[in-house]
C-alpha cells in the first residue's frame, strides 16, 4: 500500500553527523506549534506483552540505548519571533517506570491508556516515557510513550530495533542553553532571511491552492448533523483501542481468497470498520481513508517524513470480495504517481507557519480537526524487523502499537464528528491490528469496542486474540 517517494534526505558531514544547522525542518515546526496553539500533544505508543520472565537489566539497557538515539533530544525555542525552533541534547527520563504493584490481566488495557497519558513535553521534557507493568500470574507488559513531535512511526521502529541491538547514535546535538540570547538571535536573524525565498514560494502556493479550491477556503459543513456537547464536553477524553493478534498465515490466506493482497485485506477491513461506526459519507456512500506515506530514509533524522492520500473505499462487498477495493487502491496511487503533489498538498504551507498568530493556528487547526468526510485513519508500518519486538533482548509474545491524542476535549472529540483510526504491524508471525474508536454520543466503552472488533472480524471469516 504505501508508494515510496523520492527521499529528502538532510545533508550529513563526513563522519555521519548532523551540520551545524540543527534546526526542525518546516514540517517538524508547524506540527509542534500547531498542537501548542491547541494545548495538546500527540504521542505514539509502542506496547510488548511478555508471558515468560522479563529480563530487567536488558529493559534499562534498551532505555538507556534509547537516549542515545533520535529519542535523545528536546526542542529548544528561538529567542527569534518567526525562526525556527533547534533541536538539543536530552537523553530523556533517568530511569523506566515501574508500577508499585501487579494488576489483573483484565486491567492491561487501562494500564496502557493511563501510560500513554501521562505528561509527554517535546519541549520541557521528558519527550518520551518507558514504562513496565508486572501482571499476576508472570506476564509483564512493556510500554514506550514518545511525543509525534520527537518521532514519527516508522521512526520510533527504527529507534527500537537500534536499542533493542545495542546500536546508539551521536547525532551531535549541542547541549541546551548552549547558545548566548545575543548569539542566537544574530545566528536565527540571518537563517531567517535566508530562508526568505521558501516563505515566499510558500504564499505563491497558497494563493494557487486558493484559486483552484475557491470554496475551501472555511471549513465546509459536515454532511450530517453534529452530535451537540454533552454536559461534561469541556473535560479530556480518551479515545478507547484494542489490539487484536491474527496468525499471519491465516491473516494471508485469507486476502488470497478475497482476490487481494494484506494491504487491501487491511483496506477493506478499515473500510467495513468505518461503515460499522457510522463513517460513510451519506448513506450508501464510501469510506474515506486516510494513508500516510513515509519517505524516511535510514539515517533521517527529521522527527516526521510522512504526507498522505486518501482513497474512497465501498465497503460493501469487501467482506467477500477485494476487487473493487483492489481497484480503488491501484487508481489512487496510479494518480499519485502521475501528480505527487497531491499527496498531502498543504505540506508546500508549512513555512508560512510560524508567521500564523497563534489564535488564529488554533481556529485553523481545529477546523482542519473537523473533518466533513469523516476520514478513517489507516496506518501499515509493515513487516519489522524481529528486533522491534525485543525490547528486553529477548522476543515479546505480543507487540503492537498506535497513536494518541494527549489532553484532547470531548467537546472536540464531538464537533470532529468521532475518531476511527487503523495502525496495523507484522512481527513475530502475527499481524497486530489497533483499532481506536470514538462515537459522537455513544458510551464509548473498551467492552463495546471488544465486541465491535470480533464482530467485523468475523465477517471477513477472521478470528484474534483481542487484548
Amino acid at each position: 500500500m504505501p508508494v515510496k517517494l523520492r527521499p529528502a534526505r538532510p545533508p550529513r558531514n563526513s563522519n555521519g553527523q548532523v551540520p551545524q544547522d540543527n534546526r526542525l525542518t518546516s514540517m517538524d515546526q508547524a506540527m509542534f506549534l500547531s498542537l501548542r496553539a491547541m494545548d495538546r500533544d500527540a504521542v505514539v505508543q509502542c506496547v510488548w506483552l511478555y508471558e515468560h520472565p522479563i529480563d530487567f537489566d536488558g529493559l534499562r539497557r534498551f532505555h538507556r540505548n534509547l537516549g542515545d538515539g533520535l529519542l535523545g533530544r528536546r526542542i529548544e525555542r528561538s529567542p527569534l519571533p518567526f525562526a525556527r525552533h533547534r533541536w538539543v541534547r536530552d537523553r530523556g527520563p533517568a530511569d523506566i517506570d515501574v508500577a508499585e504493584s501487579a494488576r489483573p490481566r483484565a486491567e492491561l488495557g487501562d494500564w496502557i491508556d493511563e501510560h500513554a497519558q501521562r505528561p509527554i513535553d517535546p519541549e520541557l521534557g521528558p519527550g518520551w516515557r518507558l514504562g513496565a507493568l508486572p501482571l499476576t500470574g508472570g506476564a509483564t507488559a512493556v510500554s514506550l510513550v514518545a511525543s509525534h513531535c520527537l518521532i514519527d512511526g516508522l521512526g520510533v521502529v527504527g529507534a527500537v530495533a537500534d536499542a533493542a541491538s545495542g546500536k546508539t547514535h551521536d547525532v551531535g546535538y549541542p547541549p541546551p542553553c548552549s547558545r548566548t540570547r545575543l548569539r542566537g538571535l544574530a545566528q536565527d536573524a540571518r537563517q531567517t532571511v535566508r530562508g526568505v525565498p521558501e516563505v515566499a514560494r510558500a504564499v505563491v502556493a497558497a494563493v494557487k491552492m486558493a484559486r483552484r479550491h475557491p470554496h475551501e477556503t472555511a471549513p465546509s459543513e459536515p454532511s450530517r448533523p453534529v452530535a451537540r456537547p454533552s454536559a461534561d464536553g469541556d473535560e479530556r477524553a480518551a479515545v478507547p483501542a484494542v489490539a487484536m493478534h491474527i496468525d499471519e498465515a491465516v491473516w494471508d490466506e485469507r486476502a488470497r481468497e478475497l482476490g487481494g493482497t494484506s494491504h487491501h485485506l487491511a483496506a477493506g477491513l478499515a473500510a467495513k470498520f468505518g461503515e460499522r461506526t457510522g463513517r460513510r459519507r451519506a448513506d450508501d456512500g464510501p469510506v474515506t481513508l486516510q494513508l500516510p506515506l513515509s519517505d524516511r530514509t535510514e539515517d533521517d533524522t527529521r522527527a516526521n517524513t510522512l504526507s498522505f492520500v486518501s482513497i474512497d473505499i465501498d465497503p460493501t462487498g469487501v467482506t467477500t470480495d477485494l476487487t473493487d477495493a483492489r481497484a480503488a487502491i491501484k487508481r489512487t496511487f496510479e494518480t499519485l504517481r502521475a501528480a505527487p503533489e497531491e499527496a498531502s498538498p498543504t505540506l508546500p504551507l508549512t513555512p508560512l507557519v510560524p508567521f500564523t498568530p497563534k489564535r488564529v493556528l488554533k481556529r485553523v487547526t481545529e477546523a482542519a480537526f473537523a473533518y466533513s468526510d469523516l476520514p478513517v485513519a489507516c496506518s501499515s508500518l509493515g513487516n519489522l524487523t524481529a528486533m522491534a519486538g525485543c525490547p528486553d533482548g529477548t522476543e515479546a509474545e505480543y507487540a503492537f502499537g498506535r497513536g494518541v491524542i494527549q489532553r484532547v476535549m470531548r467537546q472536540h472529540l464531538e464537533q470532529a464528528q468521532g475518531e476511527l483510526s487503523l495502525w496495523f504491524l507484522r512481527i513475530g508471525g502475527k499481524m497486530c491490528i489497533t483499532v481506536g474508536a470514538y462515537q459522537p454520543g455513544a458510551s464509548n466503552s473498551k467492552t463495546e469496542l471488544r465486541q465491535l472488533a470480533a464482530r467485523t472480524l468475523a465477517e471477513f471469516n477472521l478470528t484474534a486474540v483481542i487484548e
